[in-house]
């Protein structure tokens, strides 16, 4: 191949499936919940000590978070419960041919509980 030669691979539009990493769909799934609670937080216009407090954190740990760090040491599960503490909605849809379709509601809001909804 000469110097100036360029080899260009279509992205899977899973940068972690592309990087070959380990459970690149729950790599995905954690950046992008990662991303929407930094939305909030930056949307909010909150100090990473305030965030800190609303998510039940330190602030260290919002620092690495809202810079995507070490995002091994949060479950998919606490991150859809730091939106649910920021009042977001988060919705999981189930459905498959074998079952009804179904969603779980993480409810947004201070007492968080979960409600379960069948399609009718």
């Amino acid at each position: 191949m000469k110097p100036n030669d360029e080899t260009i691979t279509r992205s899977s539009g899973n940068v972690f499936a592309d990087l070959d990493l380990p459970n690149p769909e729950e790599l995905q799934l954690k950046a992008r919940l990662t991303h929407l609670i930094t939305r909030v937080i930056k949307g909010r216009g909150w100090t990473q000590s305030q965030a800190a407090k609303a998510l039940g954190i330190k602030q260290p740990d919002v620092s690495e978070l809202t810079r995507g760090e070490r995002l091994e040491h949060y479950s998919v599960e606490r991150l859809m419960n730091f939106l649910s503490r920021l009042e977001q909605k988060v919705t999981i849809t189930v459905s498959s041919r074998e079952l009804p379709v179904e969603e779980i509601v993480l409810a947004a809001s201070q007492n968080a509980g979960i409600e379960v909804h069948r399609a009718k």
